[in-house]
This record gives C-alpha cells, structure tokens and sequence, in this order.
C-alpha cells in the first residue's frame, strides 16, 4: 500500500514500504517537514500581486509549511497572502511598505500592518488571531489597534484626561475653605487667607508698595505717579516745630501775591486726550488755577517739573503766602485806621 500524506504533508508510511529508504523518508519527515512546521522560516516575495501557497504530497521543503512567512518584495498596494487550508500556526513579518492580509481562499483573514509582524492561526478554514487579545480588566486594553486601544482605554485624542501630578495631588488636598486663595509658598501649594496672601505677595500693611498709578472708587489713570478718587482723600503733612530748623517769617507777602495771577483757562486738546477725554469730574476742559512758570520766580520751591517735562505747583504751598499777605493787609488796615 502507497504511503499517505498529513496534512502538513508528512510522509505517512505503510508497514514494509519503503524497505530501503525508510530511513531517508524518515529524515526527511522529521530534518525537513516537521522542522519547518515547528521552527522554519522562509521567504515569501511579492511583486505587485497577491501570492497564493499551496502544498503538494510531498515531504520536502515548501514555503506554505514554515512557521514564519517572511514577506518579501514590492506589494504596489494593499496585498493578500493566501494559505492552504490547512490547521497550523503562522508567524506573519510583514516586510511589504503596504499591509498585507493573510487568509484561506474566499475567507476574511488577519491584515498585518506594513512593518509589523503577527501571531495568527490557520483554522482550517480562515486565519484568524491566535491571541486574543487582553481585556482592560486583566491589564491589557482590549483591541489590536492604536486607535481601538485608546478608545478602549478613555484616551481618544483630544478628550480631556488627568494624569496623576504630585502637585494636584496637594492641591485637592487642600481645605475648602471660604475666601482662601490657592498659591505656592516656593515648594509647595497652600491655601491662605485674603490677609495672609497680601501680605505673602508683599501687599501687607506693613510693606512698600509701589503702583504706576492708581484709582480709587475708579479706574486708574494709566499716567504714571497719578492718584484718582471718587470721595474725599484726608491726609494730613508733617508739621512739627520740633522737625523744622531755620524758621523764619514769609516777607512781603502782598508783593509776593501781586506778582502771581488766578486764572481761568482751558486745557488744551492734547492734554485733555492724554488724560482719557473729559469725564466731568478728573478731566474738564475748564479750569482754574495759577501759572507754573510765574509761581517758580517767587517760590521755585513748589514747583518741579514732571517726567514729560512739564511743570506742576504743589498748590497747598501757597496757603502759608496767603496767611502772610492777610497778616500783612490786616495790619495795613489796622493802620489806616489809626490814622484818621
């Protein structure tokens, strides 16, 4: 009786056959068949078409029964790997710039991506997985894809995901109390109390603090060195006789204030816009008030000159002058009195 093949084409013989080659048979079946079923390699080339592998009766190499299928050549495209259908294992490199489905003829089969390789198994009827692949509850994250896996994961691109941060982590700690502010203290995050924030931002009553300018019951000006308040300001000069030295009377005072004018004008426009436009309280178009320049020739003490360049009168200055010259006008009074 002839000898029989196995599906992975084996040579199968029948007591007494092959008397005086049984041994050849034999090696062959177990250097070259099962060999390279259990650990063969072979190259499998493409060139801008599907390949198709087949085994025949016979126990000598053929590609079909290798374990790994080593894709090979130029694919031009998407491609196919057809397999016998026959049970076995197959381990897929990919070597094509183009992914390449392996499958039993007429089946869906397993498509490999270009450049990867893939564990698969030969059902008989189609290729399928040979791994199924590991759930999210067992560690794994229950898809064969990048993208599946994300999904799977809840970590599609674009969708908003915390990681663990040692610092958030300190920050949900934190106490959620009313009115405290979150800051960092140089090494960690803390919370604070209105109080102690100003004072940790070196806004506390105790410190210096400089402003650009400044508004209250308003808007700041944006003019540098500018105060602007909606009430009464109170604020009171140092005085003392005790922090004054070389005191001496104001003379002349009505000379001094005839020499001075009170003036009614205008700002001009561009000054007006400087300041934001008139608003009816900070900024009008009319005033009064004293000349700079003239005030400088008889007091250069209560004027200076701003960082434009324009000139300002400390106008409080002038009510020691004024004391004088009623003094003065008094006594004038007083005297021509005397005289009638």
């Amino acid at each position: 009786m002839a000898s029989t093949y196995s599906s992975l084409k084996i040579q199968l013989m029948t007591t007494g056959e092959n008397l005086s080659t049984w041994g050849v048979v034999t090696n062959t079946n177990l250097g070259t068949a099962l060999e390279e079923a259990i650990a063969g390699s072979a190259n499998v080339a493409f060139s801008n078409a599907d390949v198709t592998l087949t085994l025949s009766n016979s126990n000598s190499t053929q590609a079909a029964r290798h374990m790994r299928l080593n894709l090979t050549g130029t694919s031009g495209g998407v491609r196919n790997l057809i397999v016998p259908a026959v049970e076995k294992m197959y381990v897929i490199n990919n070597g094509l710039a183009d992914t390449c489905t392996v499958k039993v003829s007429g089946q869906t089969g397993v498509a490999v991506p270009a450049g990867k390789s893939m564990l698969v198994f030969n059902n008989g009827t189609d290729v399928v997985n040979a791994i199924t692949h590991l759930a999210i509850a067992n560690g794994g994250t229950g898809a064969s894809t990048a993208s599946a896996a994300r999904t799977n994961l809840g970590l599609v691109i674009g969708t908003d995901v915390q990681a663990y941060d040692a610092q958030l982590a300190d920050i949900a700690g934190l106490a959620v109390t009313d009115s405290n502010f979150i800051v960092g203290n140089g090494s960690n995050w803390v919370a604070e109390s209105g109080a102690t924030l100003r004072t940790s931002a070196g806004l506390g009553t105790t410190n210096d603090v400089q402003f650009d300018s400044f508004g209250v019951g308003t808007a700041a000006s944006g003019t540098t060195g500018e105060i602007r308040a909606t009430n009464n300001v109170t604020a009171y000069y140092s005085s003392d006789a005790r922090l004054k030295e070389n005191v001496t009377p104001i003379g002349n005072a009505v000379d001094i204030v005839k020499q001075l004018n009170g003036v009614r004008y205008d700002w001009t426009a561009s000054y007006i816009e400087s300041k934001g436009g008139e608003d009816g309280m900070f900024v009008r178009k009319h005033d009064i008030g004293v000349i700079a320049q003239e005030v400088e020739k008889v007091f250069p003490e209560i004027v200076a000159e701003n960082s434009e360049g324009y000139k300002a009168v400390r106008y409080e200055r002038l009510v020691p002058v004024l004391i004088e010259a009623v003094k003065e006008l008094s006594r004038e009074i007083e005297r021509l009195k005397g005289d009638k």
